[in-house]
């Protein structure tokens, strides 16, 4: 194999992992628990964290703790989803296309 074919390659894996970046960030997670609704990314990032006047009773209560115990459960939730969304959308994607991995 040639430098050009190469290069011509490592130019084809690029693209191809920017494509599979590109599908990955359009995954959303939606996870919701007492009150409390956090949409996570497939990029592993948050995209949106909603909370009802409900949800802050227990803080209003003098119990805090209650509170960020649910918000971080309901964020991991949602990050759980997310990755499991994005592991199964990596699969189909390779199975699909052979592409990056498929040699």
């Amino acid at each position: 194999m040639g430098m050009f074919d190469q290069i011509k390659e490592a130019m084809q894996m690029r693209s191809e992992a920017k494509r599979i970046q590109n599908e990955i960030q359009k995954i959303k997670a939606e996870y919701s628990n007492g009150g409390i609704t956090v949409i996570a990314k497939g990029d592993m990032t948050i995209d949106k964290i909603a909370i009802t006047p409900e949800a802050y009773d227990e803080v209003k209560a003098g119990k805090p703790q209650r509170f960020e115990t649910m918000l971080f459960n309901v964020v991991n939730g949602a990050l759980k989803k997310a990755k499991d969304a994005t592991q199964a959308e990596m699969q189909k994607m390779m199975q699909a296309g052979g592409g990056l991995f498929g040699k």
